[in-house]
């Protein structure tokens, strides 16, 4: 496998899109985590997502496959995805105990296809970039969905992915606080002094007083069905978003079932969003929007002040392809 370090990409740049393209004699290339980390941001995140939503609708997106591995708690998803030029698919892992070890949660690789003879081009790591990928679909709703002038964002979540969600909402709207809601009130108290530090308004808050103060609402727990909702429905004021990040799998459940009555519901990919997004809970007649059809303009977002506005997040491969795409092409790489 050829490996992509700093020394290969020391000759001049030439124009994006037209850099050296991968010899298939040569095996693969392999672009590690610390190389994507380093390149990715949150405007390359979004501008992607734009990117992969607008093509969601004109053609097929393949539905993600969610798997474990030989202990039932290590989880992870395969999500193929093509274009009209590329292909390739996502594994994103997901095993639980790695902090014991020092490592994350959550990982991510991509393997994208040389479509000339049908083997592997390229392996990115993603671990980094993922977190940026799914907190930059959150974005995009929120700009898509939410009030204009939201100024209070409320995060349920002091994971890894919390974080990242808070950064990208802020980026899109004016948010003058955010409110942090958590289990463990230390963690929410950590991540709140770190998103402090990078120069937000951040504090802990309990579950009802952050329903009831805020505009935005991202829930980015683990929170399967069996366990209580993170709220109750009664506490959504009207007018609020609500991005749900956390459900993509059968079985997890972010939402109290009761909201769906009183919310106008978008998503990524209908199909999926019913099998294993937070929809999986909600009634058969209720009309989930693609939320790609909302940027393209064929269908409408928030049509009144007072909308509660759900964006149903199950995660789709195209996004993924069309992230690391963009990192190839800040690289000088054409595949």
């Amino acid at each position: 496998m050829t490996d992509t370090g700093p020394a290969a990409h020391s000759a001049p740049a030439s124009p994006p899109g037209s850099g050296p393209r991968p010899d298939a004699a040569r095996g693969p290339l392999f672009i590690p985590e610390e190389q994507t980390a380093a390149l990715v941001d949150e405007e390359l995140a979004l501008e992607a997502a734009r990117a992969a939503f607008a093509a969601m609708v004109e053609g097929a997106v393949f539905p993600s496959l969610a798997v474990h591995g030989s202990d039932p708690r290590n989880r992870f998803t395969l999500k193929p995805s093509a274009s009209a030029t590329h292909a390739g698919v996502k594994i994103g892992t997901y095993w639980p105990d790695n902090p014991k070890l020092g490592l994350p949660r959550h990982h991510s690789t991509l393997l994208l296809f040389d479509q000339r003879i049908g083997r592997i081009a390229a392996v990115l790591e993603l671990g980094t970039a993922n977190a940026h990928r799914t907190a930059a679909a959150d974005a995009l709703a929120v700009d898509l969905l939410a009030p204009s002038g939201a100024a209070t964002l409320a995060v349920f979540g002091t994971g890894h992915q919390a974080g990242y969600e808070a950064r990208a909402v802020a980026r899109v709207r004016p948010i003058d606080e955010i409110l942090i809601v958590g289990r463990d009130n230390g963690r929410a108290g950590l991540l709140a002094a770190t998103l402090t530090v990078e120069g937000h308004t951040a504090r802990v808050a309990g579950a009802e007083e952050a329903c009831a103060s805020a505009d935005v609402i991202v829930t980015a727990t683990t929170t399967r069905a069996e366990d209580p909702p993170l709220f109750e429905a009664g506490w959504i004021r009207p007018g609020t978003h609500l991005s749900c990040m956390g459900a993509d799998a059968p079985g997890k459940r972010e939402l109290p079932p009761a909201l769906f009555a009183r919310a106008r519901v978008f998503c990524d990919l209908a199909e999926q969003a019913r099998r294993m997004g937070e929809s999986q809970h909600a009634p058969e007649d209720t009309v989930l929007t693609p939320l790609g059809e909302v940027l393209t303009q064929r269908a409408q977002g928030r049509t009144d002040d007072r909308d509660i506005t759900v964006f149903d997040s199950s995660g789709i491969g195209l996004q993924d392809l069309y992230l690391a795409l963009a990192l190839l092409k800040k690289m000088d790489i054409c595949l």
